[in-house]
């Protein structure tokens, strides 16, 4: 479905100085027991998809009623234990488990003609006359009644200091999004995304969006160059299958984030082009662009220039919601549809979609293998998994506590002609088996034959493993044989 969506972007090297090329390797790891009768996390969802408008009202937002395609007696989600886990039509030996219906048929027959009117009658100005007639989507909700257009406000004009000279709020370990255009090394804190969801921003030159959906984990950048036109993007209110409908303002056509694909308005059926970008720990960016650039907080009284709403209003970025949202038996919220449970719901995973082939690699998987070369689609990759990095989300509302997740960085295994073969010593330090180069996770050579050379980055997702499964079903589980024994 996401027809090689993720392809690599030749125009956008990675560059930065030399530092220590050591993965965090962890010893044995026990695994956590998968509990589909843990409570689906609800409580607190709703808070960053608040606006001023819901702030005020004491009310706890539920989703809105399903389209008309879909029988009003759809049930909402419960915190009662789990069903034991069915099998779908089709699915061979992959196990799923249902929560709610899953919405069926193509957009065409899910989306009526009074369901897209209403989108007019909302101030909406997206030609509804566009769809993609055989596209599958996920049931359109909302995670909020109160929540409109650019409801989630949009960061339009960033602000950022050096990573030399960052505020002291940053912790260490702390999640950003990496994103590297022209040389040009920017840093976005989950801490912020997860209360904003899309930046707008100009990086190396180029229009660069960058976009976070916190129920699905989801990071991903995204040229602002579409069809000969500068587009930027702001939040409809909407979800699909739990992930970001985000929209641009040019044309207000309906975009899904995951997929980056128009799915209501004229670009339907269009895909914007996607920038390689990596979540990785804080530290770890400063450290490898010490004049690389990062992302400050709204300063408080700004006022969002489509909303007329004051962004930074109840948004608490040292307090983040979605408390305990991706702990080991979670199960995700706003999700209709069943889930495929080759792994758990909000298991992490890089997820790769090249030359037509899509590979997930599970982080728990990662964390036994921390370098993994292979081959995706005819292409020769490499997956760098560091242990150290914090989760966004924290596992509890009293204090600020938060698991270590880990964190992926992917290039090209190709270079000048030949193909490399990388491994970590008992030290973690990387080098290739052809010349002996010492590298950093970055995919720079710090020392030895190629000292100096990058490697080129390859897109790649880090989202749940729900999510994944959803928008691409059938997707490839490597390195299985490695949770083996938990």
């Amino acid at each position: 479905m996401f027809n090689d969506i993720r392809r690599r972007s030749p125009s956008n090297p990675s560059s930065g100085g030399a530092t220590a090329g050591r993965l965090v390797r962890p010893g044995s790891r026990k695994g956590r027991a998968f509990l589909l009768t843990a409570a689906a996390v609800v409580a607190s969802i709703a808070v960053a998809c608040s606006s001023d408008n819901d702030a005020d009202t004491g009310v706890s937002p539920s989703p809105l009623p399903a389209p008309t395609a879909v029988p009003a007696s759809t049930p909402e989600p419960t915190a009662s234990p789990a069903p034991a886990p069915t099998q779908a039509p089709g699915d061979g030996d992959r196990p799923r488990i249902k929560l709610r219906p899953t919405p069926e048929g193509t957009i065409a027959e899910q989306i009526r003609n009074g369901w897209l009117q209403e989108r007019v009658n909302d101030g909406w100005n997206t030609d509804i006359t566009k769809v993609v007639p055989d596209l599958k989507v996920g049931l359109f909700t909302k995670p909020s009644d109160f929540i409109n257009k650019d409801g989630i406000p949009s960061i339009d004009s960033p602000e950022f200091a050096t990573a030399s000279d960052a505020p002291d709020y940053m912790r260490p370990e702390e999640p950003v999004i990496l994103v590297n255009v022209n040389g040009d090394a920017r840093a976005y804190p989950l801490s912020i995304l997860m209360w904003h969801e899309i930046v707008n921003d100009e990086i190396g030159g180029e229009p660069v969006t960058v976009t976070f959906c916190p129920l699905c984990n989801s990071s991903v950048a995204f040229s602002g160059r579409h069809d000969g036109r500068v587009l930027d993007f702001g939040t409809t209110g909407w979800i699909a299958s739990a992930d970001l409908v985000m929209y641009d303002r040019q044309t207000e056509t309906w975009w899904q984030q995951i997929t980056g694909e128009g799915v209501i308005g004229e670009f339907a059926g269009d895909t914007l082009t996607f920038l390689p970008s990596s979540i990785v720990g804080w530290q770890d960016f400063a450290e490898q662009y010490p004049e690389g650039k990062l992302l400050l907080r709204p300063v408080p009284g700004t006022i969002h220039a489509i909303s007329g709403q004051e962004i930074t209003h109840n948004r608490t970025y040292d307090d983040p919601p979605y408390s305990g949202y991706d702990v080991a038996g979670s199960l995700p919220s706003f999700f209709t549809g069943a889930f495929d449970l080759t792994l758990q719901p909000v298991d992490r995973v890089a997820a790769f979609d090249l030359g037509g082939e899509s590979v997930a690699y599970p982080f728990r998987a990662l964390a036994n293998r921390p370098v993994v070369n292979d081959t995706v689609g005819g292409e020769e990759i490499v997956i760098f998994f560091d242990n150290g990095t914090e989760s966004a989300f924290r596992t509890s509302t009293r204090g600020q506590n938060y698991q270590t997740t880990g964190s992926t960085t992917a290039f090209s295994r190709d270079f000048e002609g030949r193909t490399l073969t990388f491994a970590a010593d008992d030290d973690g330090i990387i080098s290739d088996a052809e010349t002996g180069t010492e590298w950093n996770r970055f995919g720079r050579a710090i020392a030895g034959e190629l000292a100096g050379a990058q490697l080129e980055a390859v897109v790649h997702g880090a989202e749940f493993w729900f999510a994944v499964a959803a928008f691409n079903p059938g997707i490839e589980v490597r390195l299985l044989e490695l949770l083996a024994s938990e």
